[in-house]
């Protein structure tokens, strides 16, 4: 008897957005020198993503970091808090592409939605700083806001972790680190959505979305020969390492994502280590879909979601 091949469910505001963006002209990100990438990545924000919108508080600043200042964006939307739990994003892009203001839209969303101060980290990146330099700059930013500067005018006592693909393994990353070596308040949630956390290995769901579906295979192979990271090691793939006593999660996916399997593993090792773990896919959609709420309107409910499930991890927390 032959067997059916069974087509993955694709919704139709995604499935159009992927004939525009297969159908564009021009060369594809991989193919170009990063400064370029990152420049056309830019470009793609008002298109792709709703406006920042009103908030209390925006404001740039800079964080001391191991290779010089590391610059940062708060984004609160109140103008003033008395203490509490701070979020810590981490954009992605790769390691290679993003910025503080390709972010910027769904920072002041998680704000509006967690009703918390949010501060985007604007890490060094790949290839003119390869790893570790990412999560170097990621830790030291998160052991500088867990000590309430002056600078951030809120007194911090606890953090949150965030972060999207790259972003979203510096995130897991970071609460490693501090759960190994404590910063001044505990990582008390982690937010991934859609990580990298195991580059040793090829899981099903890298062939079986290796085109078509924004990240593509070749892009994968650009941004990891850029990066340069050593595989193996945890703070490149954290799922290697030890995740007894890492806070409570949040994990997010996208089911046509080439590095699904590697969210739905980490999600499976943190609730086989008792971590107490809520795991969300966002089915028929794709990889990158919370800096594409615009393109793919159907994303507005996916991030609205993970961000109240976030938050009832959080109360838990600080009850």
């Amino acid at each position: 008897m032959e067997r059916r091949v069974t087509e993955p469910y694709v919704r139709p505001d995604v499935a159009g957005f992927l004939a525009f963006l297969n159908n564009l002209p021009g060369p594809k990100m991989y193919q170009l020198e990063a400064p370029a990438a990152r420049a056309a990545y830019a470009a793609m924000k008002d298109i792709a993503d709703p406006p920042v919108g009103d908030l209390g508080t925006i404001t740039d600043l800079t964080i001391p970091g191991p290779a010089g200042a590391i610059p940062a964006r708060l984004f609160d939307v109140a103008e003033s808090r008395t203490a509490g739990p701070l979020v810590v994003f981490f954009h992605g892009g790769g390691f290679v592409i993003g910025d503080l203001d390709t972010h910027a839209s769904f920072c002041a969303e998680v704000s509006r939605t967690l009703d918390l101060p949010i501060l985007a980290v604007d890490y060094r990146l790949a290839p003119e700083s390869p790893w570790p330099a990412a999560p170097d700059d990621c830790e030291a930013a998160a052991r500088w806001a867990a000590a309430s500067p002056a600078a951030l005018g809120r007194e911090v006592t606890g953090l949150v972790t965030c972060g999207d693909s790259a972003g979203g393994n510096l995130a897991i990353v970071v609460a490693m680190a501090l759960r190994d070596a404590p910063a001044a308040v505990p990582v008390i949630a982690q937010l991934p959505f859609y990580p990298v956390t195991d580059t040793t290995q090829d899981y099903p769901s890298y062939s079986q979305f290796a085109e078509g579906y924004l990240l593509t295979h070749d892009s994968m192979s650009w941004f990891n020969a850029a990066y340069q990271a050593e595989a193996e090691h945890v703070r490149a793939s954290p799922l290697k390492g030890n995740l007894a006593g890492m806070p409570p999660a949040v994990v997010v996916t996208s089911s046509l994502d080439p590095i699904r399997d590697q969210g739905r593993a980490y999600a499976a090792a943190l609730a086989q280590a008792g971590v107490p773990v809520v795991y969300r896919e966002a089915v028929g959609n794709i990889h990158g879909f919370i800096t594409l709420r615009k393109a793919i309107p159907s994303s507005v409910a996916d991030v609205a979601g993970a961000l109240a499930a976030t938050k009832a991890l959080i109360a838990e927390a600080t009850a």
